[in-house]
């Protein structure tokens, strides 16, 4: 296990300094790694700077070790394992915190829909369904991201696009039938809500008309 008291662990980076406590209890009760986190990204979240591992490679902690930790806390450990190497581990934890609207949990969501995995996609497709209906909790706090966080926006869009047209032709010949193209479709609403302007739409045009690039 880690150190019950470390703040100078990286992972505590990932979320906001207010919740630095209740990352210290995560960390407290996930199993230690020979590997460290690979890779970091820097977004901004609710006006603060945060920085969140590409891939986290610690075993998940025992069941009973999950359920001794507050509701929030919990939602930080499955936040950190969307991180994990495996994708069936990304997509267990997902599904625990997909439909939370608290602002740190969003990049943790957009991240995995710039991602290669399909299964996580249309996780995220069905839970953000209602994203597109102004004044909803989810509308906002995606929309207030996205606008904050342009250069990662653009970069998600650009990686769905990527992995659709390498991975996913064969399944989805046109783009618009993919999953990641509906979920940007509702990124792009809330953005651009947010915005008060349309959002760019960075797929290639002839991948929104016909599905090639």
């Amino acid at each position: 296990m880690q150190p019950l008291s470390d703040r100078s662990n990286p992972l505590i980076r990932a979320f906001p300094a207010e919740l630095a406590s209740d990352a210290e209890a995560v960390l407290a009760v996930m199993p230690d790694s020979q590997l460290r986190p690979h890779g970091w990204f820097s977004v901004t979240v609710a006006g603060r700077q945060v920085l969140i591992p590409e891939r986290l490679y610690s075993d998940e902690p025992p069941t009973d070790a999950v359920a001794s930790l507050s509701s929030r806390q919990q939602q930080l450990l499955h936040c950190l394992y969307s991180r994990h190497c495996d994708g069936m581990v990304r997509q267990r934890h997902l599904e625990k915190f997909v439909g939370s609207t608290e602002p740190w949990v969003v990049p943790f969501v957009v991240q995995l829909v710039g991602e290669y995995v399909l299964e996580l996609l249309v996780v995220i497709r069905d839970e953000l369904r209602d994203l597109a209906a102004p004044g909803t909790c989810g509308h906002l706090a995606y929309g207030q991201f996205l606008v904050d966080n342009p250069a990662f926006f653009a970069r998600t869009q650009r990686r769905v696009v990527s992995y659709w047209n390498c991975n996913y032709r064969h399944a989805y010949a046109s783009f618009q039938g993919y999953p990641g193209c509906t979920i940007l479709d509702l990124l792009r609403s809330a953005a651009s809500d947010r915005a008060g302007r349309p959002w760019p739409n960075l797929a290639p045009a002839a991948a929104r008309a016909d599905g090639y690039c």
